[in-house]
């Protein structure tokens, strides 16, 4: 996992490198780091925004749809989570940094979640059940 971070440095700091030097040396917009980072960042969150607040609007007309995007939001922060463990042992020297490590993390969310679910449908089929046996 750590050969995969430092290959996702690199790249990111070509990218960054040359955004740098296209905005400067062909542009001639002069911006510094910081500045940079206001519009890529900026230009991105705005763009993944309007992405997801499309799908979110689409999904929250669904049957389950709170659930679907709880679902979605929660695994979107146990993925920065278990990636910022995993960075953090490497830092550290605290346990190994492994992508399986990681991985096996999520994992665990999706199975606790899928019991979850599978006890909120029992509950729903008996008071279903229920709702018809006592109106008759």
């Amino acid at each position: 996992m750590k050969d995969i971070i430092l290959m996702l440095t690199e790249l990111l700091n070509n990218i960054h490198d040359f955004i740098q030097l296209y905005t400067n040396d062909y542009l001639n917009l002069g911006l510094n780091d910081k500045d940079l980072h206001f519009w890529i960042m900026g230009i991105i969150g705005i763009f993944v925004f309007g992405v997801v607040l499309i799908f979110s609007k689409i999904v929250s007309k669904m049957r389950f749809g709170i659930t679907i995007l709880s679902f979605l939001y929660t695994f979107t922060f146990m993925v920065v989570l278990v990636f910022a463990i995993e960075i953090q042992q490497a830092i550290t020297n605290r346990g190994n940094m492994e992508f399986q490590d990681a991985i096996v993390g999520l994992w665990g969310y999706v199975v606790f979640f899928i019991a979850f679910a599978a006890i909120a449908w029992v509950f729903l089929l008996a008071k279903r059940f229920l709702n018809k046996l006592f109106k008759k």
